[in-house]
């Protein structure tokens, strides 16, 4: 894959630029697709009616919860594998890949029981009207049979990818993501299952994803999961916290915020719910071009700070930064002149189309200042500083979303629901500077 050099030369020694496009162009990839097909249930269920798109967004809440789970057990494992893989102490890497893989299939059951357990209560929570709520439990009802290979398969993929292995990661991920895109018209319209059929294809495409990637973790350099190396202690448990509880944190938030989010725009209707879930994920689909490049820079952080090449991972930082600015400017400039057409392909509805014009548009103006943000949160992150990376992680959907999408509608109404994340975004900025300024001059 690196032309013959192993990952460990490959990621300690290459042109820093290469290696870090080398790791992020597969994840980037892995990252689009799985957004897309995010939104491919929202794109033909957005076909039948708005209660049912409605239905979607709101069990969205609920999926960035639990893909929380999935990322920090495969953070947090992964960021250790990486730093130990750098230190050359692969038997230790071993151990802590196994941890990492049945912790989270572990958590995916017990998550699925409790939320079959609690269906209606859990349904309402995440902010079902009347009218939205028959739909809501049905997709939900079945989304969450797919919990364990859901959370499991996040965790294989972000383990191969902080090994160096960001191909093989993609591979398990887009083939899953493409069986559920490809069975969603299917299951929805020519079976006529609706919200069902969308939850269908999502499960059995999680499923694929969790099965290819765990054959895949046996291939090559990457380290395969065996059940001997299981080995749950309180230092592995310790060393997966301090490197997973960003993500928890930051996915965590996340989850709690759009639940407040579709709690409050549901006070002004269906079709506010409706436009913001729609605008959540056109901008998570932008967002996961940033995400793919600063997963791909974390290996190559991961191992130089586990080798001590400091001045290397400082150049690696600021390339990630530089090169994911530059893509948010030429996005939100382009996606400003098109925003109500983008829209429109999810749902040809015109107060559907008003809201959600509105709302893209004022998180286009802040969307720049995300690649420093997410650059700062990796870097934290895998450098072991869980209190740092925790912050940065928790401001954007949690530290300042939360208190902001309370206040701003009380004073702006609907406007203050539409213009809550651009505050969000612009406060957190000024938050990771500081920190991330700190952090470079700790590090030598």
């Amino acid at each position: 894959m690196h032309k013959g050099l192993d990952n460990y030369t490959y990621l300690t020694s290459a042109p820093v630029h290469r290696v870090v496009l080398t790791m992020a162009v597969p994840t980037i990839i892995s990252m689009l697709v799985t957004a897309l097909y995010n939104m491919a249930d929202t794109f033909f269920v957005g076909q039948l009616d708005t209660q049912s798109t409605a239905a979607i967004g709101i069990v969205f809440s609920l999926m960035f919860l639990i893909q929380a789970f999935g990322f920090f057990f495969g953070h947090g494992s992964g960021n250790y594998i990486s730093r130990e893989l750098g230190a050359k102490r692969k038997d230790n890497a071993a151990r802590m890949a196994a941890n990492g893989f049945f912790f989270s299939f572990g958590c995916g059951i017990v998550i699925m029981v409790l939320g079959l357990l609690f269906l209606r209560p859990l349904a309402l929570l995440l902010g079902s009207t009347p009218t939205i709520l028959p739909y809501t439990e049905d997709y939900l009802g079945i989304i969450l049979l797919g919990v364990p290979f859901f959370t499991s398969s996040l965790t294989l993929n972000n383990q191969l990818r902080l090994q160096g292995n960001a191909l093989y990661a993609m591979v398990g991920i887009v083939t899953g993501a493409v069986l559920n895109v490809g069975l969603d018209p299917l299951f929805i319209f020519v079976f006529g299952m609706g919200v069902k059929g969308a939850a269908l294809a999502t499960i059995i495409g999680q499923a694929s994803s969790a099965v290819i990637l765990f054959v895949m973790a046996a291939h090559g350099e990457n380290i395969a999961i065996r059940w001997r190396n299981f080995s749950p202690s309180w230092s592995a448990a310790k060393e997966i916290f301090y490197g997973g509880s960003p993500s928890l944190c930051r996915q965590g938030m996340m989850s709690i915020s759009v639940m407040l989010l579709n709690n409050i725009a549901g006070n002004y209707g269906d079709a506010p719910i409706a436009a913001m879930s729609i605008v959540n994920r056109i901008t998570l689909i932008v967002m996961a071009f940033v995400i793919g490049l600063g997963q791909g820079f974390q290996p190559v952080c991961g191992f130089c700070y586990g080798a001590h090449l400091i001045p290397r991972l400082k150049e690696a930082f600021k390339f990630t930064v530089i090169v994911g600015t530059l893509f948010l400017l030429v996005c939100s400039v382009s996606g400003w002149l098109l925003s109500s057409g983008l829209i429109r392909i999810f749902r040809d509805d015109a107060e559907v189309i008003a809201v959600g014009t509105i709302a893209l548009r004022w998180q286009l103006v802040s969307l720049p200042l995300n690649a420093f943000i997410v650059g700062s949160n990796m870097l934290t992150q895998t450098c072991r500083m869980p209190l740092s990376a925790n912050v940065v992680a928790a401001a954007r959907n949690g530290l300042f979303f939360i208190p902001l999408i309370i206040a701003l509608p009380h004073f702006f109404g609907l406007t203050g629901v539409e213009m809550c994340q651009a505050w969000s975004d612009g406060l957190s900025f000024m938050l990771a500077l500081p920190i991330i300024i700190h952090t470079m001059r700790k590090l030598k």
